[in-house]
């Protein structure tokens, strides 16, 4: 979990629902936002003080990449199965930081979508991102907008 006014990650114990533990992350202010890889133990943090998202190792309580982003990151999501996470930025943008191994990450772009996504989803198996768009050319709209990911 993390805690935004202390620029932490928190462990938290699943059978006893106690914080066992706070960690500070390195290089991120406001940290809003968080996905987890489960499988390498890894936490993708946005960070709306610093503009950037944040590779957090869960087992070794350290960053080990940062990228810039565009404001407004809402919401994240992890794709295991690509090994790619995904940030809704409202200033009209999906920043996508690709994990080539459990140490080494690359952005791979700011892709450009409407003003105002907040949020979106991840399809684990077809790996297509789902957006609801909430403007269209700044006019009001409301729509579902699925994006296909592609080899960068």
């Amino acid at each position: 979990m993390t805690l935004r006014s202390n620029n932490e990650v928190a462990e938290i114990d699943p059978t006893t629902d106690r914080v066992i533990g706070q960690f500070p992350v390195e290089g991120c202010r406001y940290d809003h936002g968080m996905a987890v890889d489960s499988e390498h133990h890894r936490a993708f943090l946005l960070c709306g003080g610093t503009h950037n998202i944040v590779v957090f190792a869960l087992d070794t309580h350290k960053t080990i990449a940062q990228f810039k982003i565009p404001g407004g990151a809402d919401v994240v999501k992890f794709d295991s199965g690509n090994r790619r996470a995904y940030a809704a930025c409202s200033s009209g943008a999906i920043a996508i930081v690709q994990e080539e191994d459990p140490e080494h990450f690359r952005k791979i772009e700011d892709f450009p979508v409407e003003k105002g996504v907040h949020s979106l989803a991840v399809d684990s198996s077809t790996h297509r991102v789902y957006a609801p768009e909430q403007q269209e050319n700044g006019h009001p709209a409301a729509r579902m907008v699925v994006y296909e990911p592609t080899q960068k």
